[in-house]
């Protein structure tokens, strides 16, 4: 379900991102698994190789490009869906240790068999960020948690945030209007600093990267529930 090899190797170095055969084979088996099981829940609506390949993989693995993740490094990926960004990044660096988060239970499943066919180990976890963030095994117990959703920057830092220790970061995937310095408040407010905005451009569509630090706790009244958060964002 994705290009040839050479197709496909080919675009990856377009981006300066390495596949091998064995990462090839990978992606192709979650490219047709993902189509198959789309078909009953809905999970994408790009279903083209060439568009999977991508709006989807290459897409999720540019991160690498853009962030030093350190080896061994823990990533909670929050609101996953199909498991991007973060199952592809764990195709690209299997020394990762990846938490998928999803509300879905459907989502879940789908996952967890991924994972299975894949032959990688990604923790699945079904639950809202909101009420996941404040059980002790997850609060603040992750270098790294990213998020590619379409909600505002200010939202998504208060669902993500919290589940990053000091010095980690929290990796936003976002298209480039998003206003960052809207955002500044709430980010500080969550314990975090805005630490680069890096600009990018995948198939023609600009794309934007924020990252932000974690400088100190964040504070047990966040998250607030789903429907405060909605009502007003910080």
């Amino acid at each position: 379900m994705l290009p040839d090899f050479e197709l496909s190797r080919s675009e990856f170095l377009r981006y300066d991102l390495t596949l091998t055969q064995e990462k090839y084979d990978k992606f192709s088996e979650y490219a047709r698994f993902l189509v198959e099981y789309n078909e009953n829940v809905n999970l994408t609506a790009l279903t083209e190789p060439m568009d999977i390949l991508v709006k989807h993989f290459i897409d999720s693995c540019y991160i690498l490009n853009l962030v030093e993740i350190p080896q061994n490094a823990s990533v909670i990926d929050v609101g996953t869906g199909a498991g991007f960004p973060s199952v592809p990044l764990k195709i690209m660096r299997p020394d990762l240790n990846i938490t998928l988060l999803d509300s879905l239970s459907k989502r879940i499943v789908f996952l967890n068999q991924l994972c299975d066919r894949l032959d990688i180990r990604c923790r699945c976890v079904h639950g809202r960020a909101e009420d996941i963030a404040k059980l002790p095994e997850y609060r603040e117990n992750f270098d790294f948690s990213c998020a590619r959703a379409v909600a505002n920057l200010s939202v998504l830092a208060e669902y993500c945030l919290p589940f990053v220790k000091i010095g980690g970061c929290f990796l936003s995937l976002k298209g480039p209007n998003e206003d960052v310095v809207l955002s500044e408040y709430a980010i500080s407010t969550l314990g975090g600093k805005i630490d680069s905005c890096n600009d990018y451009t995948i198939n023609s569509e600009d794309r934007r990267l924020i990252v932000a630090k974690k400088i100190s706790h964040t504070s047990t009244k966040y998250p607030r529930k789903s429907a405060q958060i909605k009502r007003k964002s910080l």
